[in-house]
């Protein structure tokens, strides 16, 4: 008699759907929170322990396989064009989306809730004395070992690719230090593959935590800006990334059947992190060079939020029509490029998605107490705009690989496999 097993998509969509139930259940109790918590917590923190070690390790390994300075710069440049277009892309489709849809118009005010947002508006206060020629220079670490500390992904990316050009440069000298990475690489991915047999029970718990905290009561005010914000990025992956992923001739329905299980733990945890290792592995076994995924997946953590710069796009015209300000479309423009270029220049500040916000909303006088109405359902957008953000990256690794005329897709039983 065969023996059953559960696939590991399965188990993770079960934690989710106990998760729901639990919190529906458990709604409003400290007591289920603080007790479920912990369990959360430990799956992220366990997820946070591998995170830097793989990027490192694969960063080398992969640069120092390339070992030329011209092409690595040349990968770069591809990959941060096709960042900047595509961040534009859905920046434009979230205005578009609001505009037609008017998910701020004929709110009353007085009947949502505020919620605190002194915490960002702190943030945004000490990012906005940066420079653009601070933040460029804050890529490079003064301490690389500190930068690690931090999770600095930018700077410990920096560091990697400089540290993997010594490697390829010094030769025969080299090989005992590329064959220590490539060590590690291999071990710190059967750490991953290890620690997600945890994932279902991390996802319970911090699903759980999430509907008991914030429960489904905090949707129905704000449930048009929700459905909004939802309907917008399922739009934008099916069809903006599906034509995407069509000109390079994959198919975006084999691509979401391929990561489904990223996606259902990049949902749940609202955490692009927990889901790094395992989509560059993925995505290499889908067909793009181990150099190139090791470069894009990790940069574009940074430079690639296609579905936080979608939703910022969306917030900004939620409050402008929320206050009955009406954006003429010079100043959407003008929008959108603040938005383009601040959302790169604070990546892996806490709270981003509104600490952008607020630093873009001066620009064309929005008023930022507009954030604190949705601020209470933002966890719940966040785990929308999370699963936008691991699908790009995605699909980032397979068209640069393209444009580099190097995507080697495999047979279709072995995609079967990998997924």
């Amino acid at each position: 008699m065969k023996k059953f097993k559960l696939s590991l998509a399965s188990q993770i969509l079960i934690g989710l759907i106990l998760g729901i139930i639990v919190g529906g259940i458990f709604y409003g109790s400290e007591t289920a929170q603080s007790v479920l918590q912990p369990f959360g917590d430990l799956f992220l923190r366990l997820i946070k322990l591998i995170v830097v070690p793989i990027v490192l390790s694969s960063i080398i390994v992969a640069i120092a396989g390339v070992g030329d300075i011209k092409a690595v710069g040349k990968l770069g440049i591809k990959s941060l064009s096709y960042f900047i277009g595509m961040t534009l892309v859905a920046i434009a489709v979230g205005l578009i989306s609001a505009n037609l849809f008017h998910p701020g118009t004929g709110l009353n005010m007085d009947e949502l809730e505020q919620s605190d947002i002194s915490s960002y508006v702190n943030t945004t206060e000490e990012q906005e004395g940066k420079s653009i020629a601070d933040t460029l220079l804050h890529i490079v670490p003064t301490n690389p070992f500190q930068s690690m500390v931090e999770g600095d992904m930018l700077a410990i990316i920096f560091f990697a690719v400089v540290f993997g050009l010594g490697v390829a440069a010094i030769g025969d000298r080299g090989k005992p230090v590329l064959r220590f990475f490539e060590g590690m690489a291999h071990a710190m991915f059967y750490v991953t593959n290890l620690f997600m047999k945890y994932a279902p029970v991390g996802v319970f718990a911090l699903i759980g935590v999430t509907i008991s905290k914030y429960g489904f009561e905090s949707l129905i005010p704000l449930g048009k800006l929700a459905i909004t914000v939802y309907g917008t990025m399922i739009f934008f992956v099916i069809v903006i990334l599906g034509i995407v992923a069509k000109i390079i001739g994959f198919n975006i329905f084999k691509l979401l059947n391929l990561i489904k299980e990223e996606l259902l733990l990049a949902f749940s945890t609202s955490s692009s992190e927990t889901v790094l290792p395992r989509i560059m592995e993925k995505m290499e076994k889908a067909g793009s060079p181990k150099h190139i995924v090791s470069f894009v997946i990790p940069t574009g953590y940074s430079f690639n939020l296609d579905g936080s710069v979608l939703y910022q796009a969306i917030a900004a015209l939620f409050v402008a029509q929320m206050y009955g300000i009406d954006l003429s479309i010079w100043q959407q423009i003008t929008l959108m490029l603040v938005l383009m270029v601040t959302s790169k220049g604070m990546a892996g500040v806490p709270g981003v998605s509104f600490v952008v916000l607020l630093a873009t909303f001066s620009t064309v006088g929005l008023p930022a107490a507009g954030l604190a109405f949705i601020a209470g359902i933002d966890r719940i957008l966040d785990m929308g705009r999370t699963v936008v953000n691991v699908v790009g990256n995605s699909l980032a690794a397979l068209v640069v690989a393209k444009w580099e005329g190097q995507l080697n897709p495999p047979a279709e039983e072995s995609m079967h496999e990998a997924s």
